[in-house]
């Protein structure tokens, strides 16, 4: 493969995840739509967008994997393929059900392009070029979740409310090509046949267990039907460890986390989805509720905060270079935690500007955790095993996120219940106005009672403020764990830059020392992914 060419596939691939970042809340602006024009209920409402969320979630476990197994780039193109047909479909359903269904085939084929993607990284780009190449799929997706919400407000001003599944097409077709055209096929020739009974396990564990988690802020922790799918979910993942321990090539390998290095990067990846997670859940409702910005207004404020992580997209890899992983993960998140302290300050009084700057700081500092973590992680997977490690950081990170915004939605509620005032309003209004903010405004316009509209906004902030305060808090702990526990990583890093032999294993050589052989690379389109030859010439364009 020519030098230029990876870079052209990486273009493909971080279009495809800009995509799977957009899709995640691109919907979220459009509900009221759907709800007049499909006759779609509260329930159907939600299950439109949980549909995607928790099928994403659920199925990212055996997709490495699976890729491991049968090929990387050909699971990867199976998964475009699929979000492509349920885009596609969600441009032509006009039911709820249909396109719940629509909604479901969408996630499963994003939880074969995110953690795939990943696993192909390392097959393209070594060194200081693997770390931009991580640096650019994150902000990628990152930068996908605040325009879900502009494209979408945007394409409802102008046509039908399935045009939001139109954009996906183009974007999802470069996608292919680029896999089709540009990646090398790879796969580990020792992966074992697919075990049906951990497989069913995995997805139906996790998918309970993060339906339960994304419905608890809404239907109430102690509901009855909530605790049986969260400890349902709980059991089935518990006796999916014990079967795959038992098993000489699992398809959940728990031993990759003995790896220090992989094992604590995972880690603090997760920590810091639980934290950008929670603003992520708080930040669009105050620009839209309490500033007054529309769907489109909405998602063009947020872009301040993409703009600290492009800015660490170019600054990570001669960071990492000279400073390695540990010192930069700690200072995101320190920049992560203060800024959330800034942030816990604001008032329903507050500008804009002044969000303006702890936006982006929270920015940078989410990609000095994010970027370096993930790439040390990915660079210390033996050899293939690139699917099931990144599959398994993945799934780690996407349940983390889940989890940080149901405890955080949580916390936010009860702030929000017990901060508002309702006196005067009758009980079954009352009881209505204390759902949300929104639902108190609604109420407060109904009735003619503005005092309530402005009690709700307060209540809001108030309890934006302490979500946005347990965030900092977790952060600056999280910092001090990773002072005493990450690995130190700049003599890794140094070791692994292109031309340097210690990190270019044979495939007898990983056999011998892993007890299997190694990846290999299939057909014409390999073109030495991962040879000195391609390293040297990479060092030398570099240069």
């Amino acid at each position: 493969m020519a030098v230029k060419n990876r870079w052209l596939a990486l273009i493909g691939l971080t279009i495809s995840v800009l995509v799977i970042g957009f899709d995640t809340t691109i919907l979220n602006v459009a509900l009221p739509t759907l709800a007049a024009d499909t006759g779609a209920s509260a329930g159907e409402l939600q299950w439109i967008i949980d549909s995607y969320a928790v099928v994403y979630a659920a199925a990212m476990l055996p997709a490495g994997f699976l890729g491991d197994r049968f090929g990387r780039r050909k699971l990867l193109i199976v998964g475009l393929v699929i979000f492509l047909g349920g885009s596609i479909i969600g441009t032509l359903v006009d039911t709820p059900g249909a396109l719940i269904g629509a909604r479901t085939v969408m996630g499963l084929g994003a939880a074969l392009i995110m953690p795939l993607t990943l696993s192909l990284i390392p097959t393209l780009f070594k060194g200081e070029e693997q770390t931009k190449a991580i640096a650019i799929i994150t902000v990628g997706v990152s930068i996908g979740l605040p325009l879900g919400p502009l494209i979408s407000g945007w394409l409802l001003d102008h046509f039908w409310w399935g045009s939001v599944f139109v954009i996906n097409i183009p974007l999802v077709a470069i996608g292919i090509l680029a896999a089709v055209l540009l990646i090398p096929e790879t796969k580990d020739p020792a992966a074992p046949k697919v075990d049906i009974i951990s497989t069913v396990l995995g997805i139906l564990g996790l998918g309970a267990l993060v339906y339960g988690v994304i419905e608890a802020p809404s239907e109430g922790w102690g509901d009855p039907v909530i605790l049986a799918t969260i400890t349902g979910g709980a059991l089935m993942l518990v006796g999916l460890v014990l079967r795959e321990k038992r098993q000489p090539r699992p398809m959940v390998d728990l031993e990759l986390l003995r790896n220090p290095t992989f094992g604590w990067n995972t880690i603090f990846l997760i920590l810091g989805m639980f934290v950008f997670m929670g603003l992520l859940f708080v930040l669009p409702q105050y620009l839209q509720v309490i500033q007054g910005n529309d769907a489109f207004g909405t998602g063009l404020r947020l872009m301040p905060l993409m703009a600290g992580m492009i800015v660490v997209a170019k600054i990570v890899p001669p960071l990492s270079l000279r400073f390695g992983t540990r010192p930069q993960v700690i200072a995101g998140l320190l920049i992560m935690a203060g800024a959330m302290f800034m942030g816990s300050a604001t008032d329903e009084n507050t500008g804009y500007g002044y969000a303006v700057v702890w936006m982006i700081l929270v920015g940078l500092g989410t990609s000095l955790v994010m970027v370096p973590a993930l790439d040390t992680a990915l660079g210390v997977l033996p050899k293939g095993k690139e699917g099931t490690g990144s599959g398994l950081s993945t799934t780690l990170r996407q349940v983390g996120g889940a989890i940080g915004i149901a405890l955080l939605g949580s916390v936010l509620n009860a702030v929000f219940t017990s901060k508002v005032d309702t006196s005067g309003v009758p009980a079954e209004a009352a009881e209505t106005a204390e759902e949300s903010v929104v639902a108190a405004q609604a109420v407060a316009a109904e009735l003619d009672v503005p005092q309530l509209a402005q009690s709700a906004e307060s209540a809001f902030v108030s309890g934006m403020s302490v979500v946005l305060l347990i965030c900092g808090i977790a952060g600056v702990l999280a910092a001090i764990l990773a002072a005493f526990k990450l690995p130190h990583s700049k003599e890794t890093r140094t070791a692994d830059q292109p031309g340097d032999k210690t990190g270019d294993t044979t495939a007898e050589e990983t056999a011998k020392t892993a007890g299997r052989s190694g990846d290999k690379p299939e057909g014409d389109a390999a073109d030495q992914p991962l040879t000195d030859a391609l390293s040297d010439a990479a060092d030398g364009a570099g240069k």
